[in-house]
């Protein structure tokens, strides 16, 4: 892949933390009328309903252009996208479930900071996948995750029972992230992206009627943040991180989608005015370092012989 190439994937992983970052508000106001099932259940709805009449819509942006967008031509394509969509689907549920589990047990700054270790996580099960980061891009993680510390970190770091679940979140996020790495190179990204929320709101949609006692009134009240969370972090962003995974390495991914925590924060800074301080907003900085060195030439220059 070209430079410029490798650039565009970057950015749509940016764009895909940041609409993520800026999600955060939402999810805090939606959690405050609906229950946690109900709300994955019913954003992963507004997703599949967004993202259907958009597989179309891309169908024929690429047809007149003449470009492959892999959309499926025969049965064996229908069945790795279905494959594709199941298995991130599911790891992208159980992954939104443990952590909305666990955050009720901790305090959100532990959350974020145990959440965002799949940035750790993802070169660590690459390893097993015979994938070796390369020493620059380790350096960066390591940095991400100092950033990373600086920022979510207030209180003392001691492992608890909620802490437990947001581990297991994080990791279910690393697996998700390994797996559209995998198949966003083989099968269409927007079809991808619907199929891993159908699977996401079936399964969610289940649990929801099993466990919880959704009521119109809390429908109508948490709307807003159900429809911006269904359409902007699901339909959006996540189409985004698809696109974005193609051809980018896993750990370079999982870095520059690391920034979401950083987006969070601000975007809480902004709209909710919360106050971001000095440790945090250096921790910000450190992330964003992170990534402006994971994507720059490490290769020392030959010496000119006279």
């Amino acid at each position: 892949m070209s430079k410029s190439g490798n650039q565009l994937h970057i950015f749509f992983l940016f764009m895909a933390a940041l609409l993520w970052g800026t999600t955060f508000v939402a999810q805090r106001m939606g959690a405050e009328y609906v229950a946690p099932f109900t709300y994955l259940a019913a954003r992963s709805w507004v997703a599949v309903a967004f993202l259907t009449p958009l597989v179309h819509i891309m169908d024929r942006f690429f047809e007149k252009r003449g470009i492959d967008n892999r959309r499926p031509r025969s049965a064996a394509d229908r069945r790795l996208l279905l494959l594709a969509g199941c298995l991130s689907g599911v790891m992208l549920c159980a992954a939104s479930a443990t952590q909305q589990i666990g955050i009720a047990y901790t305090t959100a700054s532990k959350a974020g900071f145990i959440t965002a270790l799949y940035v750790v996580l993802v070169p660590l099960l690459s390893i097993f996948l015979r994938k070796r980061p390369s020493p620059q891009v380790w350096f960066c993680v390591v940095l991400a995750l100092v950033g990373l510390y600086l920022l979510c970190m207030k209180d003392s770091f001691t492992l608890e029972y909620g802490d437990a679940w947001e581990l297991v979140c994080a990791f279910l996020f690393a697996v998700e992230i390994l797996i559209l790495s995998h198949f966003s190179s083989l099968v269409d990204a927007v079809r991808l992206s619907r199929m891993q929320f159908l699977v996401g709101a079936v399964i969610s949609t289940v649990i929801m009627l099993l466990t919880e006692h959704p009521t119109m009134e809390s429908f109508r009240l948490g709307l807003p943040a159900i429809l911006y969370a269904g359409i902007v972090s699901s339909g959006i962003a996540y189409t985004l991180q698809i696109f974005g995974q193609d051809g980018v390495n896993a750990t370079v991914a999982s870095l520059v989608m690391s920034l979401e925590s950083v987006f969070s924060a601000l975007s809480g800074w902004l709209v909710l005015h919360e106050r971001m301080s000095v440790r945090e907003f250096s921790g910000a900085g450190l992330m964003f370092l992170a990534i402006i060195l994971s994507q720059l030439e490490w290769k020392p220059k030959k010496k000119t012989q006279f």
